[in-house]
C-alpha cells in the first residue's frame, strides 16, 4: 500500500504543496492522512474478520455502488499506470541519459515490470516493494536531515520576503482538492490493499493484529514520507519561481536540481535513485493492484463478457496505458489533474461504504476511531460540496 501510495502525490502534489504556498499547508497533509485513516483500515479489518475483500462487500451493498465502482477502477487504473509509468520513464532517461527515447523507456520499463508480475505474481511484488520502500525511507530521511544541516535553514520560515499565494481562492481549493486526492492515496487503494492482503493470506497464516501492524506501519510510513518531501518542497524551493513541472522529463530535471543545488552536487544520483526507485514500486503496485480489483470484479459478473483472470485484466492494463501514452501525452498533465481531481470527490461514497461493510460485519472499534471515523467523513464531504460550489459559482 505504501508502494502504491508514494509516487505522484509525494514526490510532486506535497513537493508542489511546500513549494508554492509554504508551511501553511503542513496541518492540511496531516489532516487528510488522518481523515482518511479509519476508512482505509477498513480494508483491512473486513478482510481480516470476514475473509473476503472489499470488493465482494461492494458487491453486496447493490448494483448501482458495485458498478460505479467498476467503471472508476477501469478508468483510474488506464489513467494511473499511464501517469506513473510516463514519471518512472522520465527518471531513468534523467539517470541513464539520452540512449533511449522516452516512449521506448515506457516500453521498457512496463514490459519488465509485466514479467515479474505475471512470473512472480504476490510473493515477488511483496519482495520487491518492501526493498523499495526501506531504501526510500531511509534516502529520503538522510536527505531530509542533510538539507537542515548544510544550508542551515530554519524549518518556521520562508523563503526571503516572497509573496505565498492566498490558498482561499478557487485555485487555491482546486489544488487542495488536486493534492488530497492522492494524499496519501486513492481511495481505492483501500481495496487494492484488501485483495493483496486476501493474496497474503494463501501464502502465509495472517492475524488480525498482525495484519493491521503491517497496514499501520506502511500507512505510518507514508504519511511521515508525505510530510518530509513537503519540508524539503518548502526549504529547497519555496520563495523560488521555478515550480515543479508534473510529468514529463522536465518533471525530473527539476526535482533532482531542486535537490542537487541545495544539498550539493555529490547527492544528484543519490536523489535521482531514490526518485526511481519510488516511482517503479508505484508503477509495480498500480499495475498489480487494479489487475487484482479488476479481475476480482469481472467474476462477480459471470454473465457478462469480461476477463477472468488477472495475467489478462494485467495485460490489458499495461496496453491500454501505454496508449494513453502514445496518443494523449500532450494532455497527460490535464489527466492527471482530472485522475486526482475526479479520486477526491469519490472519496466521501466510498469511504462511507467502507464504513457500511465494517458496521454490517459487527467489526467493534474503540471510541477514538468512531470518533475519527465520523470527523473524516465530515471533513471528506464538507470539502468535496465546497469545491462543486465554488466551480459551480
Amino acid at each position: 500500500m505504501a508502494t502504491a501510495a508514494i509516487g505522484g502525490s509525494h514526490l510532486v502534489a506535497a513537493t508542489q504543496a511546500g513549494a508554492l504556498y509554504g508551511w501553511q499547508l503542513g496541518w492540511l497533509i496531516i489532516a487528510v492522512n488522518l481523515c482518511k485513516y479509519p476508512f482505509f483500515r477498513c480494508g483491512v479489518e473486513y478482510t481480516l474478520a470476514t475473509g473476503e475483500n472489499l470488493v465482494d462487500g461492494y458487491k453486496k451493498q447493490g448494483p448501482v455502488y458495485f458498478y460505479g465502482f467498476f467503471v472508476l477502477s477501469m478508468i483510474a487504473g488506464v489513467v494511473n499506470t499511464a501517469g506513473v509509468l510516463l514519471l518512472t520513464a522520465a527518471l531513468l532517461h534523467y539517470i541513464i541519459g539520452g540512449a533511449l527515447g522516452l516512449t521506448a523507456l515506457c516500453v521498457l520499463l512496463l514490459t519488465a515490470c509485466s514479467v515479474l508480475l505475471l512470473f512472480g505474481h504476490y510473493r515477488a511484488l511483496d519482495k520487491a516493494s518492501k526493498w523499495i520502500m526501506a531504501i526510500l525511507a531511509i534516502s529520503t530521511l538522510a536527505a531530509f536531515f542533510i538539507v537542515l544541516v548544510q544550508t542551515g535553514h530554519d524549518p518556521i520560515l520562508a523563503h526571503n520576503n516572497y509573496q505565498t499565494p492566498d490558498i482561499m481562492t478557487l485555485a487555491g481549493l482546486s489544488f487542495v482538492i488536486v493534492m488530497m486526492g492522492w494524499m496519501p492515496a486513492p481511495i481505492e487503494i483501500s481495496v487494492l490493499n484488501s485483495l493483496w492482503l486476501q493474496a497474503k493470506q494463501k501464502t502465509v497464516d495472517v492475524s488480525q493484529k498482525a495484519g493491521l501492524f503491517d497496514f499501520n506501519f506502511g500507512y505510518v510510513m507514508t504519511a511521515v514520507l508525505a510530510l518530509i518531501f513537503f519540508a524539503l518542497g518548502v526549504m529547497i524551493q519555496h520563495g523560488k519561481t521555478t515550480e515543479i513541472a508534473l510529468a514529463g522529463v522536465a518533471f525530473a530535471q527539476q526535482l533532482i536540481d531542486m535537490y542537487a543545488y541545495t544539498i550539493g552536487e555529490w547527492s544528484r544520483w543519490l536523489i535521482a535513485t531514490v526518485a526511481f526507485l519510488c516511482m517503479l514500486g508505484t508503477t509495480l503496485t498500480v499495475l498489480d493492484g487494479y489487475a487484482r480489483t479488476l479481475t476480482a470484479s469481472s467474476n462477480l459478473l459471470p454473465n457478462l463478457p469480461f476477463p477472468k483472470k488477472l495475467s489478462v485484466w494485467l495485460l490489458l492494463q499495461a496496453l491500454s496505458g501505454m496508449a494513453v501514452i502514445l496518443f494523449f501525452k500532450s494532455n497527460l498533465k490535464d489527466m492527471l489533474t482530472f485522475a486526482m481531481t475526479l479520486a477526491f470527490l469519490t472519496t466521501p461514497v466510498f469511504a462511507w461504504l467502507n464504513m457500511r461493510l465494517v458496521k454490517h460485519a459487527q467489526i467493534q472499534h474503540p471510541m477514538w476511531l468512531k470518533m475519527l471515523t465520523w470527523v473524516g467523513l465530515i471533513y471528506l464531504v464538507g470539502f468535496s460540496v465546497a469545491f462543486i460550489v465554488l466551480q459551480l459559482w
